[in-house]
């Protein structure tokens, strides 16, 4: 099983950007965390992050071309403005959950609005690091469930 866990803007600045809402944990560690879950489940993870809303629409096609099983996403600021980053996903039809490490919905009034949420099978929010843990985890299921 191959899965795309993508990255949107300021998420390599995990550890260092508002470590009271995001965390200490930095983007490398991060990677590594879900490198070792992933092994242990026989999930080969494809890492990408980007700030730029072009680029991390062409790793979601790019997902579909290299045959991934699913996604993990976590837009970052792009959840709430990027329509791009919805048909994206919603063109290439793969399983995607969508991530957040805040409590997005406690969270300012602008966050509430997820555009990428509508072609999402699942979202988790405010668990921190531990909810791609539980993205992949969740999609591992799915995707075994409709395997049998």
């Amino acid at each position: 099983m191959k899965l795309y866990i993508i990255n949107g803007p300021n998420l390599n600045m995990l550890g260092i950007r508002e470590p009271d809402k995001y965390g200490k944990t930095g983007y490398a560690e991060l990677t590594e965390l879900i490198r070792a879950h992933c092994c242990e489940r026989g999930i080969t993870p494809i890492f990408f992050q980007s700030n730029h809303e072009g680029d991390l629409v062409d790793k979601i096609q790019e997902a579909y071309f290299e045959g991934a099983d699913g996604i993990v996403i976590n837009p970052g600021a792009y959840t709430h403005t990027s329509i791009a980053i919805l048909d994206a996903v919603l063109s290439t039809s793969l399983p995607t959950v969508e991530v957040h490490i805040s409590k997005v919905e406690e969270r300012e009034d602008f966050r509430q609005t997820s555009y990428i949420r509508r072609a999402c099978v699942k979202t988790v929010t405010g668990h921190g690091t531990a909810g791609y843990l539980e993205a992949i985890d969740y999609l591992s299921e799915m995707l075994s469930r409709n395997e049998n």
